[in-house]
């Protein structure tokens, strides 16, 4: 009898079968971790990628609130088919700032890691408010509540700070002007407004819901997906060769 037709025996003892289980489970897991230890850096570092501004960080936590990654994904894989419908495929560095990250290959709705900029302020508001109204076969549910809550900004500075002791890098500049850039984002004739683009780089500044008397958690949640895919100039993107 050969070796390969001996499997018998460990199908019958079962604590010899997770024995040699758990070894080549230690064996693969070596063969993957070990070469990271050698590798300066495994996120290849991208010009544009910034912290989200305030505002969009309170967007991204709607997001996350709300389960929208449940039929989202934010992870535009390199297939033909995948790069063709969404754009450039998706990049690591796109993500290290998120906590958590947005990927996954399950999908509902279109992937959103490109939707920045390719409809209108009104378009996603009207979306979130009545979907089937621009997508009939939409199954989406409503999230027209989203206009009638306000924003308390009095602890968004404690939000940067978090994210700051999670390797963000917020500097105490970011977090002292939290709030104020907060508001300087979604009040377009702000005197603030400068002073936040030049802290955050590429940020939308205009009134998001519509509404320019209050600063909505609608505001917050179409800032934050207005920003998605925009931060990267994909034409100038050259991948490097090595990891440093």
């Amino acid at each position: 009898m050969s070796f390969f037709n001996r499997h018998g025996v460990l199908e019958r003892n079962a604590t010899l079968l997770m024995v040699v289980s758990l070894v080549v489970v230690m064996i693969g897991g070596i063969i993957e971790i070990a070469p990271l230890f050698y590798l300066k850096n495994t996120i290849e570092k991208v010009e544009g990628m910034r912290p989200y501004t305030p505002l969009e960080l309170v967007g991204r936590n709607i997001y996350v609130r709300e389960g929208c990654y449940v039929c989202h994904s934010q992870m535009i894989r390199p297939f033909r088919d995948e790069v063709e419908r969404y754009g450039h495929y998706s990049l690591a560095a796109e993500s290290m700032y998120d906590h958590p990250f947005q990927w996954g290959s399950k999908r509902t709705g279109p992937d959103l890691a490109r939707v920045g900029g390719r409809y209108s302020d009104e378009w996603h508001v009207e979306h979130l408010k009545r979907p089937r109204n621009v997508v009939p076969e939409s199954i989406m549910p409503t999230y027209s509540f989203l206009l009638q809550r306000e924003i308390k900004t009095q602890d968004i500075d404690k939000h940067l700070a978090v994210n700051r002791t999670l390797g963000v890098p917020y500097s105490q500049e970011m977090i002292d002007n939290a709030a104020k850039d907060l508001v300087a984002q979604a009040t377009p004739d702000s005197d603030d407004a400068e002073a936040l683009q030049q802290r955050y780089a590429k940020t939308n500044v205009r009134d998001f819901d519509g509404n320019p008397n209050m600063i909505s958690e609608m505001d917050a949640l179409v800032a934050y997906l207005q920003m998605l895919g925009t931060l990267v100039d994909f034409n100038a993107y050259k991948p490097k060769e090595n990891l440093r």
